[in-house]
């Protein structure tokens, strides 16, 4: 069920409804809650949404027996246990063709070749493949994962106390909106609210900033995401031989645009519908192309996995508390390990070294020439702006270029040879796709707080105002989008 669609709309009102007509105390607001979202997820297989309501039951009670033991080594062990179950599964659905066609099958080959087995392999082969094309990669399953190891992992340091019931953590582990494509909302910011619930006469809805956020979100998918990959990238780098250095610098920065918007709109349409429901997510994007190093990147790009990855992965390994070449693995080992949360292939492996690599670089240079790095003056700043934004774009052509290794390195050398291509004609250049581009850009500005004073300003007009107001600027959004919706490019991670 995708968010800007008509089927959603009922989905969502109906659910509203229900949410806050319902008594207040009553288990059934719970229950209505969980069924819903079960429902939602189920939209897509029914299989999938029993898998995630066992992932609950089995997470929740693996976290009370946790938090049963008094003994560090047995609460240690159990958590062992947990953990690799949750990636076992994770492994299983998302990792198995990869690591079977991309890494046992190229090192067995030379192998069987030696000894003369190479008809086993074939035969191996024949019988493995059919099976791993029945294999279907549940939607969302690395974001719920995610928050099922934290979960265990914080009642494991005592940071939070298990849920008094395993429906409250199902309602937190499978709550609708953020349930598909993040935000990664933490245990101790959702669960309590979970367990309280929101109360018609001690929760003010703050519509303002729901209705202002999940339009922003509408805007961001519906007309400029889906516009610039339509009309930019999509073209550009299914065949980048065929243009010059114009459109690649369009299809590039194009595809920089589109993957913000869209993923940002998702986090926005979800913060914006727990709102309504009365629930608080924390911010998920804070204008990252407006950062002046890496890491400020990652603390402005998807913050809720980057804050995990630094919490439950990089300072576990120790983080920058060890020497400096430590420091500089544990960088590289969490964006190698990033990278490969997004996808099952070489392309994100390399995506992740890259990033990792360039973020023990800048920490290098951070200690042997400080002033390169504090960026103290407006030039200094821009210049960091500037780098860090092509940087970032640099990568994400191998994010873009896909998983098959000999796909992803012709994308990859064909692009470089589009932007060594001038004499090519611009096919793609209007000023449409400017202000497109200049569009998404400036939507940066919406992120966080900045667009407080829109919030209170629509708050302080009438409800049905507001609603005039919200149906025109879906009309419009509508109307200015291209038929039909895409899905969120985030889905498949």
């Amino acid at each position: 069920m995708l968010f800007p669609t008509t089927v959603f709309a009922i989905f969502f009102l109906t659910v509203f409804a229900l949410h806050w007509l319902l008594p207040q105390r009553s288990l059934a607001r719970k229950i209505v809650l969980l069924c819903a979202s079960l429902f939602f997820y189920g939209w897509w297989s029914w299989k999938f949404a029993l898998m995630l309501f066992c992932s609950a039951l089995l997470n929740h009670a693996a976290a009370r027996l946790i938090a049963s033991r008094e003994d560090e080594k047995a609460r240690a062990r159990l958590l062992g246990w947990t953990v690799a179950a949750n990636l076992g599964v994770l492994a299983f659905f998302k990792y198995t063709s990869f690591f079977f066609t991309k890494c046992f099958v190229p090192l067995a080959v030379p192998v069987c070749n030696a000894f003369g087995a190479q008809e086993a392999l074939i035969s191996l082969q024949e019988s493995v493949f059919p099976l791993l094309d029945r294999i279907v990669l549940p939607v969302g399953i690395s974001f719920y994962t995610f928050q099922a190891l934290s979960y265990v992992v914080d009642v494991r340091r005592r940071i939070i106390a298990p849920a008094p019931s395993w429906l409250d953590f199902a309602n937190y582990l499978a709550f609708f909106p953020q349930l598909v494509a993040g935000p990664i909302v933490r245990a101790s910011d959702l669960l309590p609210q979970m367990i309280q619930m929101p109360r018609r006469d001690s929760t003010r809805i703050d519509t303002g900033r729901a209705l202002c956020i999940i339009l922003c979100g509408l805007f961001k998918k519906v007309v400029v995401a889906n516009w610039i990959a339509i009309v930019l990238v999509d073209p550009f780098f299914e065949n980048p031989a065929r243009f010059g250095t114009v459109d690649a610098f369009l299809g590039v920065y194009g595809y920089a645009v589109q993957i913000y918007c869209d993923f940002s709109a998702y986090s926005d349409i979800a913060t914006g519908c727990a709102i309504l429901m009365g629930f608080r997510f924390l911010d998920n994007f804070n204008a990252p192309y407006f950062s002046t190093s890496l890491q400020d990147f990652w603390r402005r790009w998807h913050i809720s996995l980057s804050s995990w990855l630094r919490d439950y992965l990089y300072i576990p390994l120790g983080g920058s508390r060890c020497s400096t070449f430590k420091t500089y693995r544990n960088l590289i080992l969490t964006m190698l390990l990033g990278g490969l949360w997004h996808g099952a292939g070489w392309a994100f492996v390399l995506w992740g070294a890259m990033l990792g690599g360039y973020l023990a670089v800048e920490r290098a240079l951070s200690r042997v020439w400080p002033a390169l790095t504090r960026q103290k003056t407006r030039f200094g700043k821009a210049c960091g702006l500037l780098w860090t934004f092509h940087y970032v774009c640099l990568s994400w052509i191998l994010f873009r270029s896909g998983s098959v290794i000999g796909a992803q390195m012709q994308t990859v050398s064909g692009v470089f040879k589009a932007f060594g291509s001038p004499q090519i004609a611009a096919r793609n250049l209007s000023l449409v796709a400017l202000v497109m581009l200049a569009a998404g850009f400036c939507l940066q500005f919406m992120d966080g707080e900045r667009p407080r004073r829109i919030w209170q300003t629509v708050n302080r007009l009438p409800a049905w105002l507001q609603g005039v107001l919200a149906a025109l600027f879906l009309t419009l959004i509508l109307g200015l989008g291209p038929q039909g919706v895409a899905p969120f490019i985030y889905f498949q991670f």
